[in-house]
């Protein structure tokens, strides 16, 4: 279980690392994405796009 919270930590510093490259594609905005203020920061948590990409990545790696 502790590997899968880490993958899911590191699929989600990925993603917000990639998020402006990603938000051209429409990745960021999909419903289950969540973003919000607070202190003064704006935070984003893109939950269905760590799905949608992890599902993309997943079928690419079964058919290679």
């Amino acid at each position: 279980m502790v590997r899968w919270l880490i993958v899911v930590f590191l699929a989600l510093v990925l993603i917000e690392g990639l998020a402006p490259w990603l938000r051209r594609l429409g990745l960021g905005r999909l419903p289950g994405d969540f973003h919000f203020r607070l202190f003064g920061r704006e935070w984003s948590v893109p939950l269905a796009s760590t799905v949608v990409l992890s599902s993309l990545v997943a079928l690419a790696v079964k058919w290679l």
